[in-house]
């Protein structure tokens, strides 16, 4: 049974999320704190974690960051606040989708299921027909073990990142639009917050060389060839 680990303060909302997902067939463990909560991930590594961002004693953005100094598990973030800015440290922090509150309870599953997708196709390989390796100057994408280079180096990336990168090593040169790219990675049939997609291309630049993926404006990001 897939098990989440939920990591929210408000005891209503806990108790409320806790028995929805459950309904679909998910286990669940919660923490009220972000401390409860590292614990807890620690104890046993959940397959997939969602946590607020304001939370006691730890916030959800720490909380994001010590869970990526151990592991690539998928992370999606809560938030009651709006702002750009919350939003955006949660994801350069390493999570892979935020909701914000209040949020329908079909709408998180079909994010947990994205990111869980997202993890599955990382650890059984790539499903591409063509698996040959493709080379971009130093970096290297092997389609097969889903793993990238950068001249001899394997990069660290998240299974999002991963999946991203593929996307546009399976295009080079043509532009990807964000609303393409929050279809293809996150798996979004409806209109997504393009914010997701920004970040975790600056994640990625930062990683595989910010020369490497180029900013088209006003139409999105390509793969220099």
């Amino acid at each position: 049974m897939t098990e989440v680990l939920l990591v929210e303060d408000d005891a209503l909302l806990r108790e409320a999320t806790q028995l929805s997902l459950e309904r679909y067939g998910y286990a669940v463990r919660t923490a009220s704190d972000g401390l409860a909560g590292l614990a807890h991930f620690r104890d046993r590594a959940p397959d997939v974690a969602v946590l607020d961002v304001m939370l006691p004693h730890l916030d959800g953005v720490s909380l994001v960051r010590r869970i990526r100094e151990e592991s690539r598990v998928p992370v999606l973030m809560i938030s009651a606040r709006t702002d750009p800015v919350d939003v955006v440290l949660g994801l350069e922090a390493g999570a892979d989708d935020y909701l914000t509150k209040p949020y329908d309870v079909p709408v998180l599953v079909a994010r947990i299921r994205s990111a869980l997708r997202r993890a599955t196709d990382f650890a059984h390989g790539g499903r591409r027909a063509d698996r040959s390796l493709l080379r971009f100057g130093d970096l290297t994408v092997d389609p097969a073990s889903l793993q990238v280079r950068r001249g001899e180096r394997l990069l660290e990336l998240t299974p999002t990142e991963r999946k991203l990168v593929m996307e546009f090593a399976a295009s080079p040169g043509v532009v990807l639009s964000r609303s393409t790219l929050l279809e293809h990675v996150w798996d979004y049939a409806w209109g997504g917050d393009t914010r997701v997609v920004d970040v975790h291309v600056q994640r990625l630049r930062a990683k595989i060389g910010r020369d490497r993926i180029q900013t088209v404006r006003g139409f999105g990001y390509k793969l220099a060839p």
